[in-house]
């Protein structure tokens, strides 16, 4: 099995043999067999030991047992307590979802202070056949047939050669001491429904069926690769930018065939589900102003785009009025502006850039305030002589959804001095008589 692990890191490049690797040791076989190949092949390794406090003494045995391991093997021991049932209420998600967060957000932490290449688990062929049928159950696209990668980020699986039952025997020949995890026969677990019920079951039916689906899941894991290369040369015509936004062009799409399974990956992405992309599709010629949402983002049809956004990006914060007193050089929240009071001479060269405002400084009325537009805002666009409605100024300029929705206006006194980073107000130009200049910088 040495040789075979060895080679298994070599074939898929999972570290080089001087990397630091932190590799997860629960005190089960399967993690004990994985801690005692590093060893003999002498790789440069520590162990990290999560006790979640679910089994009373025997985490607490488990977290002893450990250590004793990590000592024999002359490497530093890292180990972390945590409140997993109290982290599970309070954030509403199961125990077993709450460990496995919390396992590897330390893991994330380890990796940046600690130095470590890589953070390597024991999983093994097993656990990828069990994790294709919960994925099945609970429904899924082609990303969650594909089994357990090699690597994906900064964690690593190099026991993935490996079956069970091998590992178990090469324990049992090498007299490798590792502890039961009396959680692992109980069957409130899905998994352990799976492992105890269903693949006895089915090794009955077809008893080569673990090397069988193992052989499938590659397949659809080369398949996945082809759909991947062949949705990168769809992005490039689907995908557009609408005002430093990803948008995705609807006449495009609807070039698609079919198109609800290139929404559906398109967008899967950004955390939308299936449900979700179908309502989607079937919006992608109603009017505009149609938004959904996932639980990270949120897309908006804005005439002939979807538009993607962060949901949660408009907050509180943003819905009041920002008071800019006299004498002000910068702000930063929230947005970026510079301000810069200018002597006007005659050589004094006018900025026709959008991002910058020249105003004349003895018609502004301090302090200035910073708000969103409301509706029924008007003023009268420089070059103009009549008011107009902001929301007509929008449609006349092609304004999208979004860049609506993130219009600012820079308030004096009960005129509109600058719609931000677009147009500034006509009464506050800089004439003939102008004397000094209020520069006004949007800053990115």
């Amino acid at each position: 099995m040495l040789e075979q692990f060895k080679n298994y890191i070599s074939d898929f490049h999972l570290f080089d043999e001087s990397d630091p690797v932190l590799i997860a040791v629960s005190g089960g076989v399967d993690s004990m067999v994985m801690a005692e190949l590093f060893h003999r092949a002498g790789y440069n390794f520590s162990i990290a030991h999560c006790n979640f406090g679910l089994r009373g003494a025997e985490s607490n045995q488990d977290e002893r047992f450990v250590s004793s391991i990590a000592e024999s093997y002359g490497v530093k021991l890292y180990v972390k307590h945590f409140k997993t049932r109290e982290y599970a209420g309070f954030n509403k998600i199961s125990v077993q979802m709450a460990a496995r967060t919390l396992r590897y957000e330390w893991f994330d932490e380890l990796l940046a202070t600690e130095g470590f290449r890589v953070v390597a688990t024991a999983h093994h062929l097993d656990d990828q056949i069990e994790t294709f049928f919960i994925n099945i159950l609970r429904g899924t696209g082609i990303s969650g047939l594909h089994g357990i990668l090699p690597n994906r980020r900064n964690i690593i699986h190099p026991m993935m050669f490996a079956f069970r039952r091998e590992i178990e025997e090469f324990a049992g020949d090498e007299a490798i001491a590792f502890r039961e995890d009396s959680s692992n026969r109980s069957s409130k677990y899905i998994r352990n429904k799976i492992r105890h019920d269903l693949m006895p079951l089915m090794g009955e039916i077809n008893s080569e069926f673990r090397k069988t689906l193992t052989f499938t899941i590659d397949r659809i894991r080369e398949s996945e690769q082809l759909l991947d290369n062949h949705l990168k040369a769809v992005r490039s015509a689907v995908v557009t930018d609408a005002g430093g936004k990803t948008a995705f062009r609807i006449d495009e799409l609807l070039k698609l065939d079919p198109v609800e399974v290139y929404v559906f990956e398109l967008l899967q992405p950004y955390g939308f589900n299936r449900s979700v992309t179908d309502e989607v599709t079937a919006g992608l010629q109603e009017i505009s102003g149609k938004q959904w949402y996932s639980p990270t983002h949120r897309l908006v049809k804005d005439r002939e785009l979807l538009i993607i956004t962060e949901s949660g990006q408009q907050d509180d914060q943003t819905s009041g009025e920002i008071m800019i007193e006299e004498g002000v050089e910068n702000i930063r929240i929230p947005v970026q502006l510079r301000f810069t009071v200018l002597e006007k001479d005659a050589g004094m060269a006018i900025s026709k850039s959008s991002h910058i405002a020249m105003l004349d400084a003895d018609k502004l009325t301090w302090p200035l305030r910073l708000r969103k537009w409301r509706e029924g805002d008007a003023f009268v666009p420089f070059g103009m002589n009549n008011t107009k409605k902001l929301s007509d100024y929008f449609i006349d300029n092609k304004f999208s959804i979004i860049e609506k929705e993130n219009a600012w206006l820079l308030i004096s006194g009960q005129e509109i001095a600058w719609l931000v980073g677009h147009r500034i107000g006509n009464r506050f130009r800089i004439s003939p008589e102008t004397t000094r200049v209020v520069k006004i910088e949007l800053l990115d």
